[in-house]
């Protein structure tokens, strides 16, 4: 009597299906992590100062390494005027000044934006202001770890302007081996997060 063999057990559709989604799922994984470490690499990059003269700095609000960093430029003469954007409305010059030792002089070339409450606000009032004062170079001053998204929402607001980086590095965040310092991790972490929402926003036209 002849054995027949039996057929092959075909894999069931619900089992394809897991496989597909475990798949895609470690792809993600891996881009979003190789992405992560282009993030801190573009945060590590350098601050020094760029001796080449710009029309205007522009500082975002969020520490007072940022505005003492701003002050000193501008004494330089490495722009003719600075823009301290995101400033809460109760604050007056006089307190910016306050934080640092800054020259009084300076004060007839700083101005308050006080209508942004976050970065595309920032963005789209400093490029408000570079047009009316028809500025066509900056020097954007913001903390290291948020220059990423901030060069992205100011390139996105203001194409036509030349923008260069000046990040400011705050000494409780630590991006050498950042994944040990578990404060520094989820600053880290989160700002990539924010940074990703905004290059798929820009990516799909402002959406």
């Amino acid at each position: 009597m002849s054995m027949t063999a039996d057929p092959p057990v075909k894999p069931r559709p619900w089992r394809r299906r897991l496989h597909r989604a475990l798949l895609v799922l470690l792809v993600l994984a891996a881009a979003w992590a190789l992405g992560l470490g282009w993030f801190v690499a573009q945060a590590e990059r350098g601050g020094e100062v760029d001796p080449d003269h710009t029309d205007a700095i522009v500082v975002l609000t969020g520490g007072s390494e940022r505005l003492r960093v701003g002050f000193d430029l501008l004494a330089r003469g490495v722009a003719e005027r600075l823009l301290v954007s995101g400033v809460h409305r109760d604050v007056r010059l006089e307190e910016l000044f306050a934080l640092g030792p800054t020259d009084d002089s300076l004060r007839c070339c700083v101005d308050l934006g006080y209508a942004a409450d976050d970065t595309i606000g920032n963005a789209q009032e400093a490029a408000g202001w570079m047009r009316a004062r028809g500025f066509h170079s900056l020097r954007l001053v913001t903390s290291n770890y948020h220059m990423p998204r901030a060069m992205l929402e100011f390139r996105a607001a203001m194409p036509e302007i030349e923008i260069r980086r000046q990040p400011v590095d705050p000494g409780t965040v630590h991006l050498e081996r950042w994944w040990a310092w578990p404060g520094t991790a989820r600053l880290i972490v989160s700002e990539y997060n924010k940074f990703l929402v905004a290059l798929a926003r820009v990516t799909l036209g402002g959406i």
